[in-house]
């Protein structure tokens, strides 16, 4: 290694550079997967930090307790989830991930073990909740887990014609569910523009034991077994798959009981589902701008229907104000749209500059763990605690993403 400096390193579920360290050492957490207290009383759970999202659901949702909080994916880690204080459907109701973590383990690279929490090392604690791995390891967690009665989620679908009708349908509902999440056909213009799906879920309430809780939570029943060619998916394809999705979906509101891992994490269904991309892969690029900026919103669909590159994986939500204890934590309230986009070199390279320049200049900000194009430029504006942060920082630690946002530090 160059800079001899090493980097905390999780399931390597992050879209984009946070996780590397191609010119340091990545330091392994899979074999820190032991659950250390499970208090069923009141919920809260202590455990290793390599210990994944997956093994905490298998052993707590039986007893009656889910996760505060998921993102998309339930093989992240412990560890991980808290260096990208990572947010979910519920964040207008229960905010990141790291305003549930109780205290935490940072063992750090002069050889000391400090324990954080809001009380015991509170900048610390802060510097570590979406610090990106750069604090020092961590160890351990303590984390307070949400009471459910059922491994099921009451789903609510609604169409919607128009990104108006969303912000209205988000507007309406987001005191009326738990979840908030919406599809978008980033690849519809005319009558078609700015449609999509709903959907609204809260955990199904039964009146039983917590510890007759039963639990279905699939493994993978798919795979994608190569690299498919390039040019599957083109503009008329990505079309074609929105234009059906969107139809099939189309009807007056419905309602039906789901299973935790189809409203929660569809793409988990399918290994090395990354794969429709082709060999080059594809670029994630998620950001949130500010309630009030709607027409910029707009402007930026309109640049992806535009562009030809457009994502048929595009999630819409709407960003509650319950704030975060992290320095560089990524949620603010406002609209959040996480896209992905196949590479197609320097095509793609530019519109998602274009789509950065219009977030930075409404006073939004795009999500480190699923970048890997922002500009110091850009991190400065979108991250203003990173002043405050830097001191913090492990000095035996960096990563890929630290060397391109920070070049002289």
């Amino acid at each position: 290694p160059k800079s001899g400096k090493g980097l905390p390193f999780g399931n390597g579920r992050s879209y984009g550079d946070s996780c590397l360290n191609s010119d340091g050492t990545l330091i392994d957490s899979k074999h820190l997967d032991k659950f250390i207290s499970f208090d069923r009383t009141n919920g809260v759970i202590a455990c290793e930090a390599g210990v994944k999202f997956s093994d905490i659901i298998k052993v707590c949702v039986p007893k009656g307790w889910f996760l505060p909080v998921t993102p998309g994916t339930r093989f992240v880690t412990l560890g991980g989830a808290i260096a990208n204080d990572v947010h979910g459907k519920n964040h207008h109701v229960r905010g990141t991930f790291g305003r549930h973590v109780v205290r935490l383990g940072l063992q750090r690279s002069d050889g000391t073990h400090k324990v954080c929490s809001l009380i015991e090392n509170a900048d610390l604690f802060r510097a570590t909740i979406g610090g990106l791995g750069l604090t020092g390891f961590i160890v351990w967690a303590e984390i307070q887990l949400l009471p459910v009665s059922s491994d099921r989620i009451n789903l609510w679908t609604k169409s919607f014609a128009s990104l108006e009708e969303f912000y209205e349908i988000s507007a309406r509902t987001k005191n009326e569910f738990e979840y908030t999440v919406a599809w978008l056909d980033c690849s519809s213009t005319g009558k078609g523009f700015g449609r999509g799906i709903f959907l609204g879920g809260d955990h199904q309430n039964l009146q039983r034991d917590r510890n007759e809780i039963s639990l279905e939570l699939p493994d993978p029943k798919f795979s994608i077994p190569f690299n498919l060619p390039g040019r599957t998916l083109n503009a008329l394809t990505v079309k074609a798959f929105n234009t059906l999705y969107y139809h099939k979906n189309k009807h007056a509101p419905t309602r039906s009981l789901v299973g935790l891992d189809k409203y929660f994490y569809p793409l988990d269904g399918i290994y090395e589902w990354n794969r429709i991309y082709g060999k080059k892969g594809f670029y994630q690029y998620q950001f949130c701008i500010p309630t009030s900026r709607k027409s910029e919103m707009k402007a930026i669909l309109g640049l992806i229907t535009r562009s030809g590159c457009a994502s048929f994986l595009a999630v819409l939500k709407e960003f509650g104000d319950v704030s975060s204890p992290g320095l560089l934590s990524f949620p603010m309230p406002g609209y959040c749209l996480a896209l992905d986009f196949p590479d197609n070199g320097t095509v793609t390279v530019q519109l998602i500059a274009n789509i950065d320049k219009i977030v930075r200049e409404s006073g939004g900000r795009a999500y480190p763990a699923k970048d890997r194009l922002m500009s110091s430029e850009s991190f400065r504006e979108f991250y203003p605690n990173f002043a405050e942060f830097k001191p913090l920082m492990d000095t035996g630690m960096s990563s890929d993403f630290w060397r391109r946002v920070m070049p002289n530090e």
